[in-house]
Parts: structure tokens; C-alpha cells; sequence
């Protein structure tokens, strides 16, 4: 069998209109992935709707359509294959959906693309968009400067939004100097895989060129063991079989492990019997891996999603309280001292309970604008301190920045999201 390349998760992140679907989905049918009559198709509904040059867009919306509908997708839609790497899109529709998607652990992004219109250039939620892939721990980034033929491909517009997003860029904390602007239009396809003819002046990499040149992405395999249980399945013959993705570390058979918190919040030891990834048996799996494993010593009864399998010689810590740092992204009013929303940290849910509002800090600076604040509104950024209403195994972004983030939702909305920096570990 050959060896599968390395993956990359990416995502496209930008304003509503800059034009993110159109470049993935320029992205897929030039690189191949959708077939030509496919495209005709889609060509010809965009036509029918009066929307000419929405099909790009329609590639991307069809799989969230089926998304939505609960179908599974055929999975070439949404991979991409590059000389080096193989390349899953995560298609961020707004950014509160994309929030979520980030924090809940099912893809997190290794690298992201920011896209700015040419003609709108920097946006209010531009800078929102930044401070949550910063939030969120996304390092590789670039910024697609898109829409080009609509200012002539010219040079000069190119340069100022560059500039514009470059002071954005310093203000959270990301080197503008180093990284990459890439001058491109999705809808006539300047730059998405082929070099533009239109724009001689540009001498950078094209989308597709890019996604290969992010740095490899660095598996945290020198961290502690964690693999958060997203199901639990019995199977005839084996027993008890969680199924997840180990976060970090490595897990191998024999392994001494503890389930956290587990049915009775002190955990249950353990130790792995068998690994089964793509219906092979393994010696080992590592963090990245999708997993099933069955444990000497639990039950059914003894473990459930939310739980986190860890090596038992360093657990995961049971947290009495901590303190957070958090984005608050869409709440009805506003957030207060003793608001007790739903805290979503790898695949556990458990009500949390905001027992100070320690400071809130400005996002551009990273500076504490208020002590306490009486209450935080959309878009505030501050530190909290939080005690969890029911059992919780967490750790700090200093530990392990992998089972450190959390989205906070309430009424099926996010609210907030954010990373754990301070815990007060369970007597």
C-alpha cells in the first residue's frame, strides 16, 4: 500500500462577499477534482438563477447542502491532492459557524487563507478574523487579495490592501513581513493554479502553489497521550470499542491508561488490548490518528463521549475551576457574572458556570482596557474565571494547547470561544 500523503487541514476564511467559494471551488475544478460535465451542470443552474460566474460557489454550497441533509459527501469533493500533500478544505460559510468548527476539535486548521476583496479591501471583521485564527492557534497564514479583475489587476490596489492588512497583521501579533500575499481573482481564475497572464508585475505563488509551501505541520506527539471518546461501540467478539481521534501523543498496545473523568469522576485504569485504524490492527497509532481501541478493564458502563483515554503515569487534569481567555463572538444581550451556558472542550459538554469577569482586554494590543468588567458584549475579548458544573478534564494552553480550547454555546448559537490558561485541579 502506498504511503498516504501527509494531510493538511486549511481553511478559507474572509468577509461574506470576498469570494471564498468561488476560489475553493476554482481550486477544485482546475486542479481536476470536479469533472468538466459537472461543471456544466453547475454552469447552467448558476445561468438559470440569473447568478453568471456563482458556479465556483455552487461547488462548495452543494456540499454544504449535503452537509445539511446529513448525505454523506463523496470525499474527492472535499480533497484536494498537491504534488506533496494531500489537502482537506474546510469551508468556513460565516464565521461563527467556522468558530465553532475550529474549537469543537473536528478540524482544526493547520493553516488558513484570509480573503479580501480588492475593491472593499479591509473590512470591520477582518480584524475579528484574525484574532480568532489567532485564538485558535492557527500559525500559517495567508492572505488572498481576490476580485483583481475588477480593479483592472492593478498593482497599486494590490499594494494598498496589502498595507491594510499588513498594519491589521501587526496589531494581533503576526508578522506581516513573512507572510505571503497572493494576488488573485476566483472568478476568472488568475492565479488559483495557473499563473495569470494579467498581472506580470506579481511574482508570488499561486493558490494552489500555496498550499504546498506552508510549513509541514509538526504532529504533537511529544505530548502527553489524549484521545477524547467520541463513541462507544460493542462489538461481538472484542467487547467495549471507544472510538476517537488521539490529540496528542502516542498510544501503543500495552499501555498503562486512565479514563477521565469516567463514571465515577477519580477515572478508570486501564490498559490498551488492541488498535484498530482502518480496519488493521496496529502496535501503535499516533496523534492525528483516528482510532478504535478496546481496554483491558472497561466496561460499557465505564466510559462515554466526553471521556478522555490518557497515559495513566501523566492523567489529564479534573478541574475544580479555571481561568479562561475568551472571545465573545454572538450573544443575544450581554455576558454577566453567573451566566451558565454550555462549555464544548474536545467532545465533552458540561455547563459551565462564569464566576468573575477578571479583565477585558483589547484585542489589538493584548493590553487590559477594564479590571473587572460588569459585563462583556460582542466582539470584547477579556480573561474569566470559570467553575465547571459537572465533571471536566481539561488542561492549559501552556500543557496542551490540543485539549485547552473550548467553544461556549448556548440555544444552539456560539457564544464565545477561547483557551484555558489558569486550572485548579479537583481535591
Amino acid at each position: 500500500m502506498a504511503k498516504e500523503k501527509p494531510n493538511m487541514n486549511t481553511v478559507f476564511v474572509g468577509h461574506v462577499d470576498a469570494g471564498k467559494s468561488t476560489i475553493v471551488g476554482q481550486t477544485m475544478f482546475q486542479s481536476g477534482v470536479v469533472p468538466e460535465q459537472e461543471m456544466k451542470k453547475l454552469r447552467e443552474e448558476a445561468e438559470k438563477h440569473g447568478k453568471i460566474g456563482f458556479e465556483f460557489a455552487y461547488i462548495m454550497d452543494k456540499i454544504k447542502e449535503e452537509r445539511e441533509r446529513g448525505v454523506t459527501i463523496d470525499l474527492a469533493y472535499k480533497k484536494l491532492m498537491t504534488p506533496k500533500r494531500q489537502i482537506t478544505i474546510i469551508d468556513a460559510p460565516g464565521h461563527r459557524d467556522f468558530v465553532k468548527n475550529m474549537i469543537t476539535g473536528a478540524s482544526q486548521a493547520d493553516a488558513a487563507f484570509l480573503v479580501i476583496a480588492a475593491p472593499a479591501g479591509v473590512q470591520p471583521q477582518t480584524t475579528e478574523h484574525l484574532w480568532l485564527l489567532r485564538t485558535m492557534g492557527v500559525k500559517n497564514l495567508c492572505i488572498a487579495v481576490n476580485k483583481m479583475d475588477a480593479v483592472d489587476y492593478k498593482e497599486d490596489k494590490f499594494n494598498e490592501v496589502k498595507k491594510g492588512v499588513g498594519e491589521l497583521l501587526t496589531q494581533v501579533g503576526i508578522n506581516a513581513e513573512q507572510t505571503t500575499f497572493i494576488a488573485c481573482s476566483g472568478l476568472k481564475g488568475d492565479n488559483i493554479v495557473e499563473k495569470s497572464k494579467n498581472m506580470d508585475w506579481y511574482k508570488g505563488p499561486t493558490i494552489f502553489e500555496q498550499f504546498d509551501l506552508f510549513p509541514s505541520v509538526e504532529l504533537p506527539t511529544n505530548l502527553p497521550m489524549r484521545m477524547p471518546v467520541q463513541d462507544v461501540y460493542e462489538i461481538t467478539g472484542i467487547g467495549t470499542v471507544p472510538v476517537g481521534k488521539i490529540e496528542t501523543g502516542v498510544m501503543t498496545l500495552g499501555q498503562k491508561v486512565k479514563v477521565l473523568p469516567g463514571r465515577t469522576g477519580d477515572g478508570i485504569d486501564g490498559e490498551v488490548k488492541t488498535i484498530e485504524m482502518h480496519h488493521e490492527q496496529m502496535q501503535e497509532a499516533q496523534a492525528g490518528d483516528n482510532v478504535g481501541i478496546n481496554v483491558r478493564g472497561v466496561g460499557k458502563k465505564d466510559i462515554a463521549r466526553g471521556d478522555v483515554i490518557c497515559e495513566a503515569a501523566n492523567p489529564i487534569p479534573i478541574v475544580e475551576e479555571f481561568i479562561a481567555q475568551i472571545a465573545v463572538i454572538n450573544h443575544q444581550t450581554v455576558l454577566a457574572k453567573g451566566y451558565t451556558p454550555v462549555f464544548h472542550i474536545h467532545t465533552a459538554q458540561v455547563p459551565c458556570q462564569f464566576i468573575e469577569l477578571i479583565e477585558q482586554i483589547d484585542p489589538k494590543t493584548g493590553e487590559v482596557i477594564k479590571e473587572n468588567p460588569d459585563f462583556l458584549k460582542n466582539g470584547d475579548v477579556a480573561k474569566v474565571r470559570v467553575k465547571p458544573q459537572g465533571r471536566l478534564a481539561l488542561e492549559t494552553q501552556k500543557d496542551n494547547p490540543y485539549t485547552s480550547r473550548f467553544a461556549v454555546r448556548d440555544a444552539g448559537a456560539t457564544v464565545a470561544a477561547g483557551m484555558c490558561i489558569e486550572i485548579t485541579k479537583k481535591k
